[in-house]
């Protein structure tokens, strides 16, 4: 066997395990088996590598090597290591035994991993079948983990990203067959890189998602610093997806993230002296047009997130744009966020919010993508990117104090059956223009707020960019002459036709 296990390896046999539930239970709810699997396989693994390591050093004296252990960053008690899980999957009891274990591993790791597992019961009825059927996917379950390919030790895997990178994988295949609920909890990775590179963060920033689901996004734009100097915050109101981005954060050992298990807009908790936090950085995929999203509570919000308008009852997109710049720090913050077009023309409410927006010259860019770039919806979507740092417009000066940045990169994507993708020049190509604050024909423009405003604050793209192409001239007395040869030789036609048929006649 090979000292070192391949990244495509642990791909395959981990989901190779998924056929455990296929057919008996929803992709949406079996990722939370699959994924909780997966990790307590990691962190099993990576502390018996920790132990093996700290026996060596103190010659077998296990006082020290106990003392060393406690200092790691997680501890896995012996009854919680998948060694000793495994050990009892023949047990009729099975599932409770790996649900203790679970609880187990959270009183360690009360700081990192306290309530993670509250939303994942290995034990259900409703989820897994009944006791025979439970027991037996179960312990199919623990089979498909212990393959000896899937050796999660450093000393095999060698670069401790791959696990990120295995978990990130699985959450975008169960993405691509969850349908409409994929949206709840996963961003494509080439929008997350590209929403990452608009906003460009830099070392010491406040990072924060409000609508961080399984926390790809936020991960990606942690990544996008370049070192380790930066801060993640995030909020999620689905328990099962709050605690698989828990998971994902230890894994991609971003184990200081603070994610909350919260609603948002009605009870935010990224809370700092009773007021809300403020961060350097806001980006999120937030659900389209949200139905009951809180209206009834917006007019009189204790933080004041709605002065600038209270969004419609059943569309709650402008409620989680209002919140994510009410977030980022005054003269400075930058904001991403990823919305349906509608948020670009509709009237009403919104269309006052929008116009608030415009007014204090807060809107740096909008950017026009492709359709069918998202899991459960084919619609296209656009990017608005606010910047606190602008100057008014009364005194504006510079080219990207001056104008509103419109893109339109509708039209430039790798086209696939079932899902389009953004390629790296579609990217690049997107950033440098965003950078640049540059005039691309038939690709980007220069609005100014006269312009915004005679279109009476309508930010529908195609008002903006021109991508309409002329058509080369129609040479007419030659399409003339066509049609001509073509008369004649349908006419000519016709007469071999007419002649066959009285044949035909004849012989009849």
């Amino acid at each position: 066997m090979s000292s070192h296990v391949s990244k495509k390896e642990i791909n395959d046999v981990v989901w190779r395990a998924c056929d455990t539930f296929r057919g008996a239970v929803d992709p949406s709810e079996y990722k939370n088996y699959i994924l909780t699997m997966l990790f307590i396989k990691y962190m099993s693994d990576l502390w018996k590598d920790k132990r093996s390591e700290y026996e060596k050093k103190y010659n077998g004296d296990m006082t020290r090597v106990e003392r060393a252990l406690a200092r790691e960053r997680f501890v896995v008690p012996p009854e919680s290591d998948f060694d000793f899980i495994y050990s009892k999957r023949d047990e009729p009891n099975i599932g409770e035994i790996i649900n203790i274990a679970l609880e187990k591993i959270e009183d360690a790791n009360k700081s990192k991993l306290e309530n993670v597992f509250r939303n994942i019961d290995f034990n259900s009825e409703p989820a897994l079948g009944q006791t025979k059927e439970r027991n037996r996917r179960l312990k199919n379950l623990l089979d498909d983990f212990a393959d000896e390919r899937l050796d999660l030790r450093p000393s095999r895997i060698g670069n401790r990203d791959v696990i990120g990178d295995v978990y990130e994988y699985l959450i975008a295949r169960f993405a691509a067959g969850a349908g409409k609920k994929a949206g709840e909890f996963y961003t494509p990775p080439e929008v997350s890189t590209l929403l990452a590179k608009l906003l460009a963060p830099t070392p010491g920033d406040r990072i924060c998602d409000p609508a961080c689901g399984s926390g790809s996004l936020l991960i990606k734009v942690g990544q996008e610093v370049g070192s380790k100097d930066f801060a993640l915050f995030g909020q999620e109101s689905n328990g099962s997806t709050w605690s698989l981005c828990r998971m994902n954060m230890f894994l991609h050992s971003m184990d200081s993230a603070r994610i909350e298990w919260c609603d948002t807009i009605n009870n935010p908790k990224l809370i700092e002296n009773d007021d809300l936090m403020r961060f350097n950085i806001v980006v999120a995929n937030p659900p389209f047009s949200l139905d009951k999203w809180g209206h009834e509570n917006a007019s009189h919000d204790k933080f004041n997130r709605f002065w600038r308008g209270v969004p419609p009852k059943s569309r709650g997109d402008y409620a989680f744009i209002s919140h994510m710049v009410e977030i980022a720090l005054e003269g400075e913050g930058k904001v991403g966020v990823i919305v349906p077009h509608g948020v670009l023309f509709r009237s009403g409410a919104e269309g006052v919010i929008r116009k608030h927006f415009i007014e204090e010259n807060i809107l740096e860019a909008v950017i026009g993508l492709p359709s069918q770039l998202f899991y459960g919806t084919g619609i296209p979507a656009a990017i608005l990117v606010f910047n606190k740092g602008r100057k008014p417009w009364g005194v504006a000066k510079n080219k990207r104090d001056k104008h509103v940045l419109f893109i339109d990169a509708s039209r430039e994507f790798k086209d696939s059956k079932k899902q389009n993708r953004l390629r790296d020049k579609d990217i690049e190509k997107i950033v440098l223009t965003f950078r640049e604050f540059a005039e691309v024909e038939r690709y980007s423009h220069l609005a100014t707020l006269e312009e915004i405003q005679e279109a009476e604050f309508n930010l529908n793209i195609p008002r903006y960019v021109d991508t309409f192409e002329e058509e080369e001239d129609i040479n007419i007395p030659a399409v003339q002459e066509e049609i001509h040869d073509i008369e004649a030789e349908l006419a000519k036609t016709q007469k071999e036709l007419n002649k066959y048929l009285r044949e035909l006649k004849m012989e009849n």
